[in-house]
């Protein structure tokens, strides 16, 4: 049976954990049916290096953006170079993030982290590009400032949700896109998350693997590398989705590859994998 086509929108492949194995990992995403893997920027150079695998591979996408944990590092400068690559006429850039808040390690000061997202959002509003957002503990402060850019914002996705019922419906109400990963398959903390995700209407849903980490816990087999998630295992948190919303895998499988095409601006013909290739 053909593995159904999917698109793991968030791959932080430039990590130091798939240093000696990364052209492994690409390929056996593709054969397990990822047809495109957007690689996140978390900082101006894991920005860069995105862009750079972005251009060897034809289906790597990328992001260029400064994650709330390295905010302290964000600067005017910063900000200048972040449009430069997101404008770049030979960069591949297909969304401005990984930006937004996490109060719940607080790596950076707050006020330093809503200094940076506030930039952020305003380069998405400059470029017209979507913005890939991070909430952690801080949904009280997130929402007005993202509130106050939404209507501004092409399109907007909160990546890696774990929240609470109450956030999910504010991010609705906003018209977001939600990012699900193998966090519902974690049979210690994914209950909340299981019973939420049926409410999330269906042209609103993504799914990722948010690699190198979240890995599955519910894989029958070992992973390829112990203890790495990687994209070619998104499959499993398709499977977890469509259980949990009493759907079809195919049928989901499908609604998140056109969800994710329309959102980064992929046209699906001319990914890797298609029937005419």
């Amino acid at each position: 049976m053909t593995a159904p086509a999917l698109i793991d929108t968030a791959v932080n492949l430039t990590d130091k954990r798939f240093n000696d194995d990364r052209e492994q990992v690409i390929e056996r995403a593709r054969r397990g049916g990822i047809r495109a893997q957007i690689v996140t920027g978390t900082s101006l150079e894991a920005s860069m290096k995105a862009r750079e695998l972005a251009a060897q591979y034809p289906d790597l996408f990328a992001t260029a953006g400064v994650h709330p944990h390295v905010a302290r590092d964000f600067t005017s400068e910063t900000a200048s170079q972040l449009k430069e690559l997101l404008t770049s006429p030979e960069a591949d850039m297909r969304a401005v993030g990984e930006t937004g808040l996490d109060f719940n390690r607080d790596f950076s000061p707050r006020g330093d982290q809503e200094r940076a997202f506030v930039a952020q959002l305003e380069l998405a509003v400059e470029t017209g590009m979507p913005v890939f957002l991070h909430q952690r503990d801080a949904h009280e402060r997130f929402l007005p400032i993202l509130r106050d850019f939404r209507e501004r914002l092409s399109a907007a996705v909160v990546h890696c949700f774990t929240g609470t019922r109450e956030e999910l419906f504010d991010y609705l109400d906003l018209d977001c896109h939600i990012g699900i990963t193998g966090w519902l398959c974690d049979e210690r903390r994914g209950g909340t998350l299981r019973e939420l995700v049926p409410n999330i209407p269906r042209e609103r849903l993504m799914i990722e693997t948010d690699s190198p980490w979240l890995i599955p816990r519910n894989l029958a087999e070992p992973p390829p590398v112990r203890g790495r998630n990687e994209p070619a295992l998104l499959p499993e948190v398709l499977r977890q989705l469509a259980h949990c919303r009493n759907v079809p895998a195919e049928e989901l499988a499908a609604a998140t590859f056109d969800n994710s095409c329309r959102f980064f601006s992929l046209d699906p013909a001319a990914l890797p994998g298609h029937p005419e290739d």
